[in-house]
């Protein structure tokens, strides 16, 4: 059965087919454990601040592959979140009468 056949009765892309995942290279497996120790010790910086402490210890890299890497290891900054206050909405902080 041709391919692209199988495809279709499999409702996949013949593009995803042919993908084969490219391995994480050494200087990026190198750069996520630095970047690991440095969210351990300051879990509230986000990728400026990871990228600002890479180049203090003389790695030169840019912010938008600090937030590509932080997106792939699943590390975000701790920061106060919007709207964490709200009371639910079924309880009423006045009362009816």
């Amino acid at each position: 059965m041709p391919l692209t056949r199988q495809c279709r009765l499999l409702n996949l892309s013949r593009s995803g087919i042919y993908y084969s995942p490219v391995p994480v290279s050494n200087r990026d497996r190198n750069l996520m454990r630095l970047m690991d120790e440095i969210h351990l010790e300051y879990p509230f910086m986000g990728s400026r601040g990871i990228k600002n402490e890479l180049w203090n210890k003389s790695y030169k890299v840019g912010r938008s592959h600090i937030r590509t890497l932080m997106r792939k290891m699943g590390i975000e900054a701790i920061y106060k979140k919007p709207h964490l206050s709200e009371p639910h909405p079924a309880i009423r902080s006045t009362p009816i009468f």
